[in-house]
């Protein structure tokens, strides 16, 4: 700058960090209250996460909704200090501050999607809002519980983390290894070390050692490693590997930023017929496939009863009714969704009865009881179209939720939002119910995301960063886009947990 332009003033840091970084949070701040002021229904993830690198503990707090146009919105709301023990009470307050701070009612909280600790769970539930437990957490303890947890396999696993941790700590070891690779001539890669919390991890982990099976068993027949694999234990590995894949494939599937409560039912359901399909003649992996699938009818026995899930299912147009294993549960759901659909109607009906009366005096209120209204003209033009056959129907919301679940599912891999973007205008309260539905998470990755964002920001080099600073910087890097629509940086973060 004193080349081009010697006469201008650089701004300090102190600007920066008083001045211009504080005003464009407000800015921000101010545009995503004004979005959030009418929305009538959203959902949010939370977390607590401690730096290990300055004592500083954090809360998150996102939110997600889905606007008038059918577009799915989601902000980063908080990143809070969050001193002292993590108990319940704490939790509740940190909760309560931040949604008054914002002006969100605890009526427009339609679920805070968080994981399965016990101090977030009771938090919750003393607030009186509807909470659930993040799908991905739960899937971890399920596989824990039913695979990773049986001795044979810990012992495998022990082994492998011992033989990578050799050439991890030994960039000769590496150096050796890669020399093997090259004259098998495979892939240069290297081996990939599991994080014991992360299931995943370890699944990637057997997949890189498995794929390098003949370097390793030649560097063994020159070099020492302070373990060995018997041939049972590479059979295991196999196996362990073939049956974890498709919960792999489901985590990334609701890992997805698109993902939301309607993706839980299908997934489970698709994961449970999966593990009980016996195309392998092997007992091994039959065994192991029967343990895990006990493992998850144990943790996710109750999904199918939850409104939250079947709801946000129905009203799903890729899912609709077609995943739902015990036809007792989809009635209770049909119902359940009638009547949501039944509260959106008369809530319409009492509002648009008001407004003709304040506006046409008593007569309006009467011609309009006595003519038809447009949602019946709409639902009559469609059931002239698509007869009814079956069950009998009796009121409006029941003819409509009927008509549109006999309706063919869309394509898989479609966008639901779009799907009621196009047809909202022919069922007006149930997109209403979709809108409201959709708009949960099925994990709360986005604060595990948030996260890892504030461990690149808070590291060893500045450990000393206040908390607001963090805070603020958050807020502004995971939403300027908004403002800044070319500023995105979701590309960054990638769809992992």
């Amino acid at each position: 700058m004193e080349i081009l332009e010697p006469r201008y003033a650089l701004p300090s840091r102190q600007h920066f960090t008083n001045k211009a970084l504080p005003a464009a949070q407000k800015r921000l701040r101010d545009h995503i209250q004004e979005k959030l002021k009418d929305v009538p229904a959203v959902g949010f993830t939370t977390d607590i996460w401690s730096s290990s690198v300055c004592p500083l503990s954090l809360i998150s707090f996102t939110a997600q909704w889905i606007d008038p146009s059918f577009n799915l919105q989601r902000v980063t709301l908080h990143t809070q200090d969050f001193r002292g023990s993590h108990t319940a009470e704490r939790v509740r307050e940190a909760i309560e501050g931040m949604l008054n701070s914002w002006g969100i009612d605890k009526s427009r909280v339609h679920v805070i999607v968080r994981d399965n600790a016990r101090n977030l769970k009771k938090a919750m539930d003393d607030m009186e809002m509807k909470s659930v437990g993040c799908l991905a957490h739960t899937l971890q303890l399920a596989v824990h519980d039913g695979l990773l947890s049986q001795r044979s396999v810990v012992d495998t696993l022990a082994t492998a983390r011992k033989i990578i941790g050799h050439f991890k700590h030994s960039p000769l070891a590496y150096s050796r290894l890669e020399d093997i690779q090259r004259e098998l001539k495979m892939d240069v890669k290297r081996l990939q070390q599991d994080v014991q919390v992360r299931w995943n991890s370890s699944l990637y982990m057997l997949q890189s050692i498995l794929e390098q099976k003949r370097a390793l068993l030649v560097y063994s027949g020159s070099y020492n490693l302070p373990a060995t694999l018997t041939t049972t234990q590479w059979t295991l590995m196999e196996k362990t590997a073939e049956v974890l894949v498709p919960s792999e494939e489901l985590t990334k599937d609701v890992s997805m930023a698109t993902a939301s409560a309607a993706d839980v039912i299908p997934a489970i359901t698709a994961l449970r017929c999966l593990l009980s399909k016996d195309k392998t003649t092997d007992q091994g992996v039959k065994t192991m496939k029967s343990t895990l699938l006990d493992a998850v009818e144990t943790r996710f026995a109750g999904i199918e009863e939850e409104p939250l899930y079947s709801i946000a299912t129905l009203v799903d147009p890729r899912y609709k009714d077609r995943y739902f294993t015990h036809s007792d549960n989809l009635c209770i759901a049909k119902d359940k969704l009638i009547q949501e659909v039944t509260k959106i109607e008369e809530r319409a009906a009492t509002v648009s009865e008001e407004s003709a009366a304040a506006v046409a005096g008593p007569s309006s209120k009467k011609k309009c009881q006595e003519g038809s209204s447009s949602l019946g003209s709409i639902l009559d033009e469609i059931l002239e179209e698509n007869p009814l056959e079956g069950r009998c129907v009796s009121t409006s919301a029941e003819v409509q939720v009927q008509t549109y679940l006999m309706e063919q599912p869309c394509n898989r891999k479609s966008n639901p939002l779009q799907y009621w973007k196009q047809n909202a205008s022919r069922f007006p309260p149930l997109a209403d119910v979709a809108a409201k539905f959709l708009c949960a998470p099925s994990t709360s990755v986005d604060s595990e995301r948030l996260f890892s964002a504030v461990s690149n920001i808070l590291d060893e080099k500045r450990n000393r960063l206040s908390a607001d600073r963090v805070e603020m910087l958050i807020f502004l890097k995971k939403n300027l886009h908004l403002i800044l629509p070319e500023y995105d940086v979701e590309s960054e973060s990638g769809d992992e947990e």
